[in-house]
């Protein structure tokens, strides 16, 4: 499969503490997409679907469960199906975000896409529709996105009263990274100001 990124643990992408993963690769170009270096295919680095279980299982104790991110996973739904199935084997719970609404996803006809849907406990679907931005609700970037509950692994009242927020680290050559839902807009004045200069990858 191939990935932008693993955040083996975080706060900032659902309920709890959660094992992260942002696919490479997304065909949406939605307009004021802020993860724009997440559309190409041939971005990001290949990883195997073992390896990633792996990296999962190595702080299984620490974590109630994992985010797919983009990107888009349905565009590597048959990897992270499996990826999800070692999750949920563990009894930890699986949110997966899609710009596929959960219609299309059903109506494609693709065995992929269902053996994610059967792993995934929340589905948050729907492309990102830049004029109707929304940030008071958790997780969500426009109005439009819902809240899919496949099954009763997390309660909806988990998700209801869950925070946005972001995380910011420092990677191995001193960058600011950043993970999380909120106001973009404030936190690229934030960082540019912790920085003190006007970084354009921001």
């Amino acid at each position: 499969m191939r990935l932008h990124r693993i955040l083996s643990r975080t706060y900032a992408e659902g309920p709890g503490c959660r094992f992260c993963i942002w696919v490479q690769g997304c065909a949406h170009h939605c307009p004021g997409c802020f993860a724009t270096e997440l559309w190409s295919y041939n971005g990001g680095r290949a990883y195997a679907v073992e390896q990633v279980i792996a990296e999962f299982n190595a702080v299984k104790d620490t974590v109630c469960g994992i985010t797919f991110l983009g990107g888009e996973p349905f565009d590597q739904a048959e990897d992270l199906a499996v990826v999800a199935k070692a999750v949920k084997e563990l009894n930890k719970n699986v949110i997966t975000f899609t710009g596929y609404t959960f219609e299309e996803l059903n109506c494609a006809g693709n065995p992929s896409y269902q053996a994610l849907l059967q792993t995934t406990d929340v589905l948050i679907d729907g492309r990102f529709q830049e004029q109707n931005l929304e940030t008071k609700r958790p997780l969500v970037g426009s109005a439009n996105q819902r809240f899919l509950f496949l099954t009763d692994a997390i309660p909806k009242q988990e998700i209801e009263k869950y925070m946005n927020r972001f995380e910011l680290r420092t990677d191995k050559n001193g960058e600011i990274i950043f993970n999380g839902m909120g106001n973009i807009h404030k936190l690229k004045k934030f960082i540019r100001n912790l920085e003190g200069t006007k970084n354009e990858k921001i």
